[in-house]
């Protein structure tokens, strides 16, 4: 659900660590932690693996240290701003392939997209890129639902107008909601921009704010974990809105 997620769905990206969303329940936390303990993972940063923090909305951080993935991240959370509950992200999830692995889980574009409106600025090109590699591989007649994805979350203006032109009907639906498609529809991609500007620059405010409260609970977390006796692996501040 995370860069790896990216590279599988067309949009590149180097990522040395494997962010994984998974359902929070006594059994199947029981199910990770042996399978970090086959990778010989160890906790980094806060939180410890707790099914209480993973349910707020806090990630748990891990290092790999078996042989041939030493250093390799992996990057634990069950609950996203903005997205569905996990039992509906793993209803829609997609499936894909892997030569010599088999059918890997991934999380559905359309979810994937929503989780990477966060404050940092690597995500929104790589939302940018998704659409548009979404777009280039689709068939000559798309389904609606994937055509009322794309207007709904295209960030590049000369494609949104050219989307508007070719769906005009579900562009018009989407305008209600949507300011960039009412540019797009006037073919004005210099309306459009800034209109996605005023977008993201919303999204990252709330992301800003949904975060505030998990990060103050992180700093309570490391100032008693620092009163006490034992390894403090909180080395760095965890990245807010890291999906």
């Amino acid at each position: 659900m995370g860069g790896q997620a990216c590279i599988l769905y067309g949009a590149a990206e180097f990522s040395r660590d494997v962010d994984v969303a998974v359902a929070v329940s006594p059994a199947n936390l029981d199910r990770l932690r042996a399978a970090l303990a086959d990778l010989h993972a160890e906790p980094v940063l806060f939180p410890p693996l707790d099914a209480g923090a993973l349910r707020r909305g806090h990630a748990c951080h891990f290092r790999c240290q078996a042989p041939g993935l030493h250093g390799v991240r992996v990057d634990v959370m069950s609950v996203f701003r903005g997205a569905a509950p996990f039992a509906r992200l793993w209803a829609r999830r997609g499936r894909l392939r892997l030569p010599g692995i088999g059918l890997v889980a991934v999380m559905s574009l359309p979810d994937l997209v929503v989780v990477k409106k966060t404050q940092r600025d690597k995500d929104w090109p790589m939302i940018r890129r998704l659409v548009e590699a979404d777009v280039a591989a689709a068939p000559r007649r798309p389904p609606s639902g994937r055509v009322a994805f794309w207007l709904r979350e295209c960030r590049t203006p000369d494609l949104l107008v050219t989307l508007a032109r070719r769906h005009p009907t579900a562009a018009r639906r989407e305008a209600q909601r949507r300011p960039a498609v009412r540019a797009a529809l006037r073919s004005d991609p210099a309306r459009v921009e800034r209109e996605l500007g005023r977008e993201q620059a919303g999204e990252r405010e709330r992301d800003r704010r949904y975060w505030r409260p998990l990060r103050r609970e992180l700093e309570r977390w490391r100032r008693e974990r620092a009163g006490g006796a034992g390894t403090d692996h909180a080395t760095a501040e965890p990245v807010p809105g890291n999906p």
